[in-house]
């Protein structure tokens, strides 16, 4: 005879079993613990200014965990190819991510093999779409991105926002540079008594992230530039702040 088993999936046996009347029950909304609230890693401003034979940009190189400096050595100037870079302030994870999307975006168009290359006009445009896409899924990457590049002869910068909003000029800036840093850019750009070159953009980006490193708890005396000309792209090593602080015997 053989022996049956009956299974009790349902029987009010195995609920005697696993079921405990004092166990609290907890209802989570799905993915409830995929969403960015606040960044953990951030970085700074990012500052950017056209001269007349192309775009320069400078981002300093800190990671801060709030108002510390936990990581001294986050570059974060981004070269999408020979004529596009891309920087950002924020949270350096969301970077990341951007940074990985955008390396992926390439590898497509060049398995295409259509001898076509991404313009930063057109990383811009499709930047816009990212961030606005993830904000709408009320889970926005949390970065301020600067795109610079030369297209068609000509500089191009731009900045996009962490819910899509997007503008170009001929100088921008980011986080607290905004503040700062923006008016002193304008202000270069206008009183130029000639043309406007490489070399007055470079001391220009220097004096600002020198009054950022003064001025701003969160910059660290160290970053690059990034200089983007038809003749390619060019990245500065590291470049240190030589900072004067005579002035701090003034205030009071």
């Amino acid at each position: 005879m053989l022996h049956q088993e009956f299974p009790f999936v349902n029987s009010p046996y195995q609920k005697l079993l696993h079921e405990d009347k004092n166990e609290v029950k907890i209802y989570k909304a799905p993915d409830i613990f995929k969403r960015t609230l606040a960044p953990a890693t951030t970085t700074t401003s990012v500052l950017g200014i056209k001269f007349n034979d192309g775009v320069a940009i400078a981002g300093d190189i800190g990671g801060y965990y709030g108002k510390l400096a936990r990581y001294k050595h986050l570059e974060r100037i981004f070269k999408v190819n020979d004529s596009t870079v891309m920087s950002t302030s924020g949270d350096y994870a969301d970077f990341q991510h951007i940074k990985e999307t955008v390396q992926q975006r390439i590898i497509s168009e060049t398995i295409l093999e259509d001898n076509f290359s991404l313009k930063a006009s057109s990383l811009y445009t499709w930047l816009t779409r990212l961030m606005y896409g993830r904000r709408s899924k009320f889970d926005p990457l949390w970065n301020n991105v600067v795109v610079a590049g030369y297209d068609d002869g000509e500089g191009f910068l731009g900045v996009v926002d962490l819910r899509g909003l997007a503008y170009e000029d001929n100088c921008v800036a980011t986080g607290l540079g905004s503040h700062i840093a923006l008016p002193v850019l304008r202000s270069a750009i206008a009183n130029a008594s000639g043309t406007f070159d490489k070399e007055m953009a470079h001391l220009t980006l220097s004096k600002c992230m020198e009054l950022l490193f003064y001025r701003d708890t969160c910059s660290l005396p160290k970053f690059q530039i990034a200089t983007i000309t038809k003749q390619g792209v060019e990245i500065s090593p590291i470049i240190e702040v030589k900072g004067n602080w005579d002035v701090a015997a003034m205030v009071q």
